[in-house]
């Protein structure tokens, strides 16, 4: 194969890559309306096909099933969720951990809303179609990090809370900004969350799990935190 035969190759594999990244952004993009708006069971390849601009068979292509489609969405919203508490050990300031955690948590419920109420909508339902991560990887990843909040907890870096229960609560309280913004944007007398608004409730429930769990900073804060603290 002469040189520029090879170049013609690569651009060929490249166009084709960038053609698949383009298509499964709009598929899932559409999957997320179809999905918070009519459900698992309402929803159709037919309407996510419509809604992303492209043929059914486009869609099947690259997604066998409507299922497929969900766990891709799923994983979409669940993988970050995940990431934003995973490098953390006994070693880490809980100030800084939790701060991080339940910052980004938040964020994440401004920045996906629709992937967010899927995922209520799910379990909702009884968890049909996430039972197994439920109980495999979710299960597991509990596990190693009430391990860790045990660790300061015994170290006395914070009092010895139900870890689990504390799961519950941040969990809770960061992703009713997107499941029950209609709620939230009537009680604040708004159209649509501001940016100010997801501000004041990372601060806010930061503030409350922290001062609940006893937590015994360090000198170094999270960002906002020890800005505010120190003008």
């Amino acid at each position: 194969m002469t040189k520029h035969a090879r170049v013609s190759e690569t651009s060929r594999h490249g166009d084709a890559h960038s053609v698949r990244m383009r298509n499964n952004i709009k598929i899932l993009s559409a999957a997320e309306e179809v999905f918070a708006e009519k459900g698992f069971d309402g929803a159709t390849t037919q309407e996510i096909a419509d809604r992303a601009g492209l043929p059914k068979a486009n869609v099947h292509y690259y997604f066998r099933t409507k299922k497929d489609i969900y766990l891709a969405v799923m994983s979409s919203i669940m993988a970050p969720w995940l990431e934003a508490f995973q490098a953390i050990s006994a070693e880490d300031d809980p100030t800084e951990a939790l701060g991080n955690y339940i910052r980004r948590k938040v964020m994440l419920s401004k920045e996906r809303p629709l992937a967010s109420r899927i995922f209520a909508n799910e379990m909702i339902r009884g968890a049909p179609v996430l039972s197994e991560f439920l109980n495999s990887d979710l299960n597991d990843w509990v596990d190693e990090k009430v391990g860790i909040l045990r660790q300061w907890a015994k170290r006395g870096k914070m009092d010895p809370i139900p870890p689990h229960h504390l799961f519950f609560v941040i969990w809770a309280a960061t992703q009713t900004y997107a499941d029950f913004e209609v709620q939230v944007c009537s009680i604040l007398r708004r159209d649509r969350l501001t940016s100010g608004d997801f501000d004041t409730a990372a601060d806010f429930i930061t503030t409350l799990v922290l001062k609940g769990c006893g937590v015994r900073p360090s000198d170094q804060k999270t960002g906002r935190r020890s800005a505010k603290r120190t003008t």
